[in-house]
């Protein structure tokens, strides 16, 4: 090929890219995880902590899945067609579930994960939900317009099934139950349809459902679906998860509305933990999902955003009544479902009542090597960090890969920082600013990248323009000016046409900064000089031109002798004679020799005739003037490669000396 060049952009580039770093916060949800269950759709969950299982229910393949708390499926029970409601019996030994395909509440051993029990509660009742206090298991049943509470008494020989124990509320759908975490004859329920909210507190200590409370008719008229219900960790108030952008809390004793937690447009689920720490899920495809409150506080600590394992735009959302807490533990455990209705997961949250800080960092833009970088940012968390936190800081570069430690630095007012560094190595420098974490924020941290200009490289080379003939040997000198620690230059020879670039000698320039090499030169070529640089010295690449001549040779024959005319000596022929022509030049695909022909005529030479002849692939021509009837003519001829019409121009154009010839009798 002719040349190959090197923009200024590229010569001047950045040698060294940093290290590769891993990004995001340190130890920002760093053990969440999430598994695939093997769902088609999630009608509750239920988290056992006494065998550290947990349980949902798929209405739509009629099952129960156990996992562990991994995600694992440990066990499966089929055969509860429409399976909705979980709960828990009070030694955590039975698991009851509402299957209202069978019209049956359904008991299974919650260590074996069988079937232990089916109780009828009625033709058409369709039991969605339940709970287990006062010795009973109480559910949910009816229509979208008529829901009612039920219960089952399984202290005797048969089980006895009571059914509208409160008629009057007359809730929309069959109505959510939530047993109280303090009271054991204390249970609550409110409206799963939208028509109407209900929502109504009871006392089951002597059996029957005594009604404590009731939500006022006002809120009674209001619409809305509520997608869970929940007890704070004191049994003094309720939490539901309705439509709106909040989680509406209730007083127990009254069922007067005294609070709410924002969060997103609908609610789909409530958790509290032991401590009283509050869960807040939402159906959010395009906000957070879930958020955490911490015991008497009103601003979330945390929040979470699912992320989209389906096909369609928008997060995975959370399923109905599917967040829970890890019973005495800290883990948060959620099952979200697919936009496209294809992928149903288990998320373990691990750490989801500390604040996530947000470390921002930002450096000083275009600095060379050498020159002072300013990094400052900030720290940002839902809790406040105090003047004085320590934070760790660490630049990473090419000659600190791993990277190096620059201290501790301290936390400012209003949660910034900011301190000086000299970078000793060129390229893309970063800084990354570290908070370790304490019991109440996880471990953050946050970079900024630098691209730290080297120092430039003086780099030259010579013999540039310079026009030789074929065969010739050219030594070419590159010098080399200042570098911080690489001595090593490159010289390449990239000859014109098809020949491809080759490295003619890389090594260590002397004490003058000088690095040759001698090459036979064989047609135009563009030598280079590389220098790769080193962590303060940039790039340097340089190039020199040599044109060469093409190879070129012509002979006569045939003649039969020499005369010498004037001062010149000229080959003989008898006109019944063909002069042959013998031309070379150095082979290239496709190339021609030029010949011109001339006549001594009047006193002078004059244009005979010229022409291209084809070479072999040797590079040789052959062809013959005819002689018939030319005695007394004088002649000369000559052939020549002319660069760019003699077929290609990969050489440089040479014309060959004139040969001399006449002609006798």
């Amino acid at each position: 090929m002719r040349k190959r060049t090197l923009s200024a952009a590229t010569s001047f580039a950045v040698l060294v890219s940093s290290a590769a770093l891993v990004a995001g916060a340190a130890g920002q949800a760093a053990a969440d995880s999430s598994k695939a269950l093997p769902l088609s759709s999630v009608g509750d969950m239920v988290v056992d902590g006494v065998h550290r299982k947990i349980f949902v229910s798929d209405p739509y393949l009629g099952k129960v899945v156990a996992t562990d708390y991994a995600g694992t499926v440990l066990s499966t029970v089929t055969g509860l067609p429409g399976v909705t409601g979980l709960a828990l019996s009070a030694d955590s030994g039975s698991l009851y579930a509402a299957v209202p395909g069978a019209d049956a509440v359904v008991a299974l051993d919650a260590q074996a994960v069988t079937e232990r029990a089916r109780y009828a509660t009625g033709e058409g009742t369709d039991p969605q939900y339940v709970a287990s206090a006062g010795g009973r298991i109480w559910f949910g049943y009816g229509t979208n317009e008529d829901g009612d509470i039920g219960s089952i008494d399984t202290s005797g020989e048969q089980p006895v099934v009571t059914l509208g124990q409160d008629a009057e509320i007359n809730y929309s759908g069959a109505p959510r139950l939530v047993a109280s975490p303090t009271d054991p004859n204390a249970i609550a329920a409110v409206s799963s349809y939208y028509h109407w909210f209900r929502i109504g507190a009871y006392d089951v200590s002597t059996g029957a459902a005594v009604r404590t409370a009731r939500s006022s008719e006002s809120e009674s008229s209001s619409g809305g679906m509520v997608g869970d219900l929940a007890y704070t960790q004191d049994g003094s108030r309720l939490i539901t998860a309705s439509a709106g952008n909040r989680h509406r809390v209730w007083r127990t004793s009254d069922l007067a509305e005294v609070g709410a937690y924002a969060s997103s447009y609908h609610g789909a689920a409530v958790a509290v933990a032991a401590d009283g720490t509050v869960a807040a899920g939402s159906v959010a495809a395009y906000d957070p999902d879930v958020f955490v409150y911490r015991p008497g506080e009103t601003k979330a600590v945390r929040q979470y955003d699912f992320p989209n394992t389906g096909i369609y735009s928008g997060g995975d959302s959370l399923a109905y009544g599917a967040l829970a807490w890890e019973p005495g533990g800290s883990r948060l455990f959620a099952v979200t479902t697919a936009s496209s209705g294809d992928s149903t997961r288990l998320h373990v949250l691990d750490q989801p009542t500390k604040s996530v800080p947000t470390v921002t960092v930002k450096a000083t833009a275009g600095v060379t090597v050498l020159k002072a970088v300013t990094v400052s940012g900030t720290v940002a968390a839902t809790l406040g960090l105090p003047v004085g936190t320590p934070l760790t800081a660490t630049r990473y570069d090419a000659e600190f890969p791993k990277g190096k430690a620059l201290g501790t630095k301290k936390l400012g007012a209003y949660g910034s920082f900011s301190f000086t560094d000299t970078p000793t190595a060129a390229g893309n420098v970063t800084y990354r600013v570290t908070y370790a974490g304490d019991a109440t924020h996880v471990g953050a941290s946050g970079t900024a990248l630098v691209k730290v200009a080297p120092f430039k490289t003086a780099l030259t080379l010579d013999q540039n323009r310079r026009t030789v003939n074929y065969g010739t040997n050219v030594t070419y000198t590159a010098t080399l000016g200042w570098s911080y620690r690489n001595r090593v230059v490159e010289i390449w020879s990239d000859p014109y046409g098809s020949e491809p670039k080759r490295l003619l000698k890389r090594g260590t320039v002397n004490s003058a900064g000088k690095l040759s090499v001698t090459t036979r030169m064989t047609r135009d070529t563009w030598v280079t000089a590389d220098f790769a640089g080193d962590t303060r010295s940039g790039r340097a690449h340089v190039g020199s031109t040599v044109y060469t001549r093409a190879g070129l040779t012509t002979a006569l024959s045939r003649h039969y002798k020499w005369s010498k005319i004037g001062t010149i000596w000229y080959q003989t022929y008898h006109q019944t004679s063909d002069p042959l022509v013998t031309a070379w030049n150095n082979p290239y695909p496709g190339r021609k020799t030029k010949y011109e022909l001339q006549v001594w005529s009047s006193g002078a030479w004059r244009t005979g005739a010229e022409d291209y002849v084809p070479l072999t692939s040797g590079g040789m021509a052959y062809f013959a003037f005819d002689g018939d009837g030319a005695a007394g003519i004088r002649a000369r001829i000559r052939t020549a490669y002319v660069d760019g019409t003699s077929g290609d121009d990969v050489n440089t154009t040479v014309y060959g000396a004139w040969k001399y010839f006449n002609f006798t009798r």
